[in-house]
């Protein structure tokens, strides 16, 4: 069964820094390309970043450039998203995604973790 997990969400003060992982199971995640999205109740899913599955081509949102960094771990079937500089428009639940083709958008992934909650607060 090929299953994505993340981890490593929580709650931080706005300047802070986590860092994000996804890992695969039943599948192997380097021959994927990997996004990041996220959401808040009420509005639609939105691209963070993603790394291309050849060659490690990172691409991110206007909103988080700078301020986040997409990466393969090359010993784990594992992408890392970490998060510096949190702000409170950051919060939203985190998903990592598993596709053919690197992208922002949504439906062009086939395979999807259950998500963890960032929150950004005082």
């Amino acid at each position: 069964q090929r299953r994505l997990v993340e981890s490593g969400g929580g709650l931080v003060q706005p300047g802070g820094s986590l860092r994000l992982s996804c890992e695969a199971s039943g599948f192997t995640l380097s021959d994927y390309a990997v996004g990041w999205f996220r959401q808040v109740p009420g509005k639609e899913r939105e691209g963070v970043s993603f790394i291309t599955r050849s060659y490690g081509i990172r691409d991110y949102a206007e909103s988080v450039k700078g301020r986040f960094t997409v990466s393969r771990d090359s010993n784990k079937p594992t992408v890392y998203l970490q998060m510096d500089n949190l702000k409170p428009e950051d919060t939203a639940v985190y998903y990592c995604a598993a596709g053919a083709i690197a992208s922002l958008e949504s439906k062009r992934y086939d395979y999807w973790g259950q998500g963890t909650q960032v929150t950004v607060s005082s």
